[in-house]
């Protein structure tokens, strides 16, 4: 059992800040068998998320503390779409769409995200991150 404390934040936060990433998560699966991916994600601006999609799955991501920008583009690498994400603000969820080009932007440090896939992890492909 994982019970997501302040401190629990701190220390991934700690180790974000720490890494040249800008970012640290903590895997919450109860095994490399499970058919779902979840996951607390610390985050630093900074931090370079590339244009990604996931084919396989689409991603449920809630801000647990601080404020994220999410990006969503099109084939050509055009913005098309943001939303903010702030823990103390009206939008706090949000459900990234199955073979949707997407990126994000850390707006304060601190910030943690709790995000869910369908399926077992399985690294990006080259064909699934965008070069622009």
């Amino acid at each position: 059992m994982v019970i997501t404390t302040k401190e629990i934040l701190d220390e991934l936060t700690a180790k974000a800040k720490e890494n040249p990433r800008l970012r640290c998560n903590l895997d919450m699966s109860n095994s490399a068998d499970d058919q779902s991916q979840r996951m607390l994600n610390a985050l630093e601006p900074g931090t370079v998320m590339p244009i990604h999609r996931h084919l396989a799955s689409s991603e449920t991501v809630i801000i647990i503390r601080g404020g994220i920008r999410w990006l969503f583009y099109d084939e050509q690498g055009r913005i098309t779409e943001s939303t903010e994400l702030w823990s103390d603000g009206d939008v706090r969820m949000l459900n990234v769409e199955k073979g949707r080009w997407h990126s994000l932007e850390c707006l304060e440090s601190g910030s943690v995200l709790f995000e869910a896939k369908d399926g077992p992890y399985q690294p990006l492909s080259p064909e699934d991150i965008m070069e622009v």
